[in-house]
């Protein structure tokens, strides 16, 4: 009998009364090792009702209490990553090491958010006129809401309740239901930490949960990170309803190798960025744009370090690439592998027969000549398919890179530091790595994209995340002697 993963709803684990379930599978195996409750509208309301209750405390806490119960967060999360990279690897696929970096990004975001009196200290002009001083202040919005994906169960989440907790908000997460249990293990880490009970809140579920957090009059604002066509929808509908929104969409990251690129240095990183947890990131590099003469001897160094990845499980020592999430995607990034085929790419390696027999796995594959065209090139696949789209020169590269619709992030491989500044300068896209692959933002910048990849006015985490939980005040101020006081119907001025 498999066990039920479930609610985390007013400081407790909350049993569900839906009776609807999805299955939880762990991906190496193919076998199915629990079930997660799918919430009711009622379950959702209960956890919303929870957080507004403690949002008024919450709110009125003072920044030193707030910073503390951070820094107690902080400390336990980082003493128990390897419980909870355990769980990520259980239930995602990913490999411990990879599981284990993407909990220590998280953790950047809650050292971030520990800062949080600097952070929300606001300016104050004196005397702008006569004896009046202006000053702002930035306050929390109540109840905000975290609808998280399946590829980063740990990370993303601390992208989000970390800020936002510290500004003052009650936190509601909708984990992925594919791998849920990282979610509980969070919540219980932050009641560890002295949170107040409501402040952080999860709600298993699907579309059902979904539509009610982005429906519900008590929730201020929602964090989303998924695919394109769903972003644009939790943008549409929550804006609809009077909320705040930041929805990261798809991704389709170009690495631009030019000529004078170091070939072991760019075939290095194209395999690492895009073979890493079997491609199942936003920030995977996917298509390698090869000027020149390059390209064939950079297809050549890719291909042959391909063999020397180990394809298992991810929590067993010495695996590189572990499965994809389910078996519905393996077989939906296979049948992309066969349309990049049948388009005309050259299949230099084909990972549909090079991978274990038992799980949810896929083998490595890399695509030449792929042209802008083929779905291969212009849909988010999210799987270990490497393409390779070959340009004659640095501006036909551009001219490709700048049109595509998404525009998450990029990176140029070159030893030109005017190629590359020039190239940070033109390239539209919101993330840029220079001889870097994968230019994750650390948590005092803000991460997210350009075009269909961000809808929204505001990044995640980082100053910008800041804003996004807060609202602004300008209180303008004056203290006069009554003897001075008179009537003046004229409009407002400084003198």
């Amino acid at each position: 009998m498999t066990s039920t993963i479930t609610h985390w709803i007013d400081g407790a684990p909350a049993p569900s009364t839906s009776g609807r379930t999805a299955p939880v599978f762990n991906p190496a195996t193919g076998q199915q090792t629990a079930e997660v409750a799918l919430a009711s509208v009622e379950e959702v309301d209960a956890a919303v009702a929870s957080a507004v209750r403690a949002a008024a405390e919450w709110g009125g806490a003072s920044l030193s209490k707030r910073a503390a119960v951070l820094f107690a967060f902080r400390e336990l999360l980082h003493q128990r990553t390897d419980e909870l990279a355990a769980i990520i690897t259980a239930e995602h696929g990913k490999v411990l090491s990879d599981a284990a970096g993407e909990i220590a990004r998280g953790l950047e975001n809650a050292e971030f958010a520990t800062g949080v009196p600097h952070l929300l200290k606001g300016g104050y002009s004196e005397q702008v006129s006569s004896g009046v001083d202006v000053y702002s202040m930035r306050q929390p919005l109540g109840v905000v809401a975290g609808i998280t994906p399946f590829n980063f169960p740990a990370m993303v989440p601390l992208w989000m309740c970390c800020n936002a907790i510290a500004c003052g908000n009650a936190f509601v997460l909708k984990p992925s239901e594919k791998d849920p249990s990282a979610a509980l293990f969070i919540a219980q880490l932050w009641k560890d930490a002295g949170l107040p009970d409501g402040v952080f809140s999860v709600v298993q579920g699907d579309k059902e949960s979904v539509d009610r957090l982005l429906e519900h009059p008590d929730v201020e604002a929602v964090s989303f990170v998924g695919s394109t066509p769903i972003a644009k929808a939790i943008y549409e509908t929550g804006t609809r309803h009077g909320k705040r929104v930041q929805a990261l969409g798809g991704a389709k990251n170009h690495m631009l190798v030019l000529p004078d690129a170091d070939i072991d240095l760019a075939a290095d990183a194209a395999v690492s960025a895009g073979y890493g947890a079997a491609g199942e990131r936003c920030m995977a590099i996917s298509v390698v744009v090869a000027v020149g003469e390059i390209a064939d001897p950079l297809v050549e160094a890719i291909k042959e370090r391909l063999p020397r990845l180990t394809i298992g499980d991810g929590a067993a020592e010495g695996t590189d690439m572990g499965p994809l999430i389910s078996a519905a995607h393996r077989d939906k990034v296979a049948d992309y592998i066969g349309q990049g085929e049948q388009s005309g790419a050259t299949l230099v390696v084909d990972g549909r027969a090079d991978h274990p027999d038992d799980g949810f796995f896929l083998g490595t594959t890399l695509l030449d000549n792929v042209t802008t065209d083929m779905s291969v090139y212009t849909d988010e696949i999210f799987g270990p398919v490497l393409s390779v789209v070959r340009a004659e020169t640095y501006d036909e590269a551009m001219e490709i890179i700048n049109g595509h619709e998404y525009a998450n992030g990029t990176a140029i491989f070159t030893r030109d530091g005017g190629a590359a500044r020039r190239f940070q300068n033109e390239v539209q896209v919101g993330m840029i790595g220079i001889n870097v692959p994968i230019p994750v933002p650390v948590a005092y910048y803000s991460f997210g994209g350009w075009k269909a990849s961000l809808f929204g006015d505001n990044h995640m985490y980082g100053p910008e995340g800041i804003n996004f939980y807060t609202r602004g005040k300008v209180v303008t101020s004056r203290w006069p002697d009554p003897a001075t006081s008179s009537v003046d119907l004229g409009f407002p001025r400084t003198r």
